[in-house]
């Protein structure tokens, strides 16, 4: 018996919490050392930022691999740490190393100098992805270094190249290493935590369970060419402007299951911003104009030809084919032709009846009490849908709370995150990879 209880204590004693001003501590220092890997895709040569995690890792125990996918330094990372039951299929943490350019004139500080001031950590990929990637790689340092084994087997991939629609990062693994990733369940960036953006004077976490489809469209006039001192009715260009404002015209769509079951947990309606308006309709977005002849264009030259691009979000179970049928026969003009240059893709959004959506909303409880926890849609793409293509069951978790500026600034040249947030964040990942599901 005597033995029976010193083994008992010293169990408990390995799985013992870690020491959490510490812990944050080293975990900030690397998000930091992090940002400033300058990960830039194009080219997307994320070797070095690769190799910095797999230090970490390697040096707290936990074996990763390494898969080359391009021939410009293109680097995807696999790390598992096993869990108890093998027979599960994993749990797969999804993030990326790289980051989109940078204008330098642009940002007031360094913006790979991962600054902090005013309570922010500042510089390209703090929100988009390395502050989450940080905290799902110090959650499992942390499970290690606490000698907690997870329930089920814990894969981590960071891809190279999820900026460029992922063709030599997580499409790339899919399609040459996909038993190595191969998972029940994806956790990836989406959603968040806010007081202000989905309902206001509520805390709300959304996680996010669809996004919407990608369906970009080229639309052209044609039109006859002429001088510009002699204006005519066939005008490329008026053509087009007549055709947009077609085009542009929406109806309203069916509300989507996921959007109706937000509002039935937030209580009411959603908040009216441009965000909560973007998931709960379709859009179109006019995003480039080119017309002209000559370079520069010649200012009295009525150009033959003219187009422009339109960036076309739509609402999980939207027909693509349907939606540009529909936009042709408002426009109905046989001057305008419309081509799809993308090709959207709808898996549907994963079911939130699920043991990992609980473990979720209970993690995040154990933070943040007062929060509503529900389901969402993202209006901007992730990885995850490749994945929800294969028959994957994938979540968008940012564990902080959010406003809608620091939401808003990926991709900007105000990039940041609220340290606050990103120490809350780590206890949020940590608690939900130590539970059951």
């Amino acid at each position: 018996m005597r033995i029976l209880l010193v083994l008992l204590m010293a169990g408990l004693a390995m799985a013992a919490e870690p020491n959490w001003p510490e812990f944050e501590r080293s975990a900030l220092e690397f998000f930091q050392r992090y940002v400033r890997v300058p990960s830039i895709n194009p080219p997307a040569d994320t070797a070095a930022a690769a190799n910095l995690v797999k230090s970490l890792l390697e040096a707290n125990g936990i074996p990763v691999r390494l898969y080359v996918s391009g021939p410009n330094g293109q680097t995807n990372l696999v790390a598992r740490l096993p869990g108890r039951d093998r027979s599960k299929k994993p749990l797969l943490l999804l993030n990326h190393l790289d980051v989109v350019p940078v204008d330098r004139k642009a940002w007031k500080m360094d913006p790979f100098a991962a600054v902090i001031q005013d309570g922010f950590i500042w510089g390209r990929g703090t929100m988009d992805m390395k502050g989450i990637g940080s905290q799902q790689i110090w959650a499992l340092v942390g499970l290690r270094q606490s000698g907690i084994t997870p329930a089920r087997d814990i894969v981590m991939l960071s891809t190279a190249d999820e900026e460029t629609n992922g063709t030599l990062g997580v499409s790339w693994m899919i399609e040459h290493h996909f038993a190595d990733i191969n998972a029940e369940y994806v956790l990836d960036e989406g959603g968040f935590g806010t007081r202000t953006i989905l309902a206001p004077g509520k805390l709300v976490f959304g996680v996010a369970v669809g996004e919407k489809q990608s369906a970009w469209l080229r639309v052209r006039a044609r039109g006859t060419a002429a001088h510009g001192s002699q204006p005519i009715p066939d005008n490329a260009n008026v053509t087009l402007i007549h055709a947009l404002e077609k085009a542009m015209a929406l109806q309203p769509a069916k509300t989507n299951p996921v959007v109706a079951e937000m509002r039935r947990n937030i209580g009411g309606p959603l908040a009216r911003n441009k965000y909560t308006d973007a998931i709960q309709v379709n859009t179109v977005a006019l995003t480039t104009l080119s017309a002209g002849v000559g370079s520069p264009p010649k200012v009295n030259v009525i150009p033959s030809t003219s187009e422009a691009t339109l960036d076309c979000r739509l609402l999980p179970g939207v027909n693509a084919q349907e939606f540009i049928s529909e936009m042709k026969a408002r426009i109905n003009d046989p001057r305008i032709s419309i081509e799809l240059i993308s090709s959207p893709e709808d898996p549907g959004s994963s079911s939130s009846r699920t043991p990992l959506f609980e473990a979720i909303r209970k993690a995040i409880l154990k933070t943040h009490p007062d929060a509503i926890v529900t389901p969402m849609l993202v209006p901007h793409a992730t990885d995850s849908v490749k994945l929800r293509v294969k028959g994957l069951i994938a979540y968008g978790l940012t564990p902080m709370v959010l406003d809608l500026s620091t939401a808003g600034s990926m991709h900007s040249d105000t990039e940041h995150i609220p340290v606050d947030e990103f120490r809350k964040g780590l206890h949020i990942y940590y608690d939900l990879l130590r539970s059951e599901f």
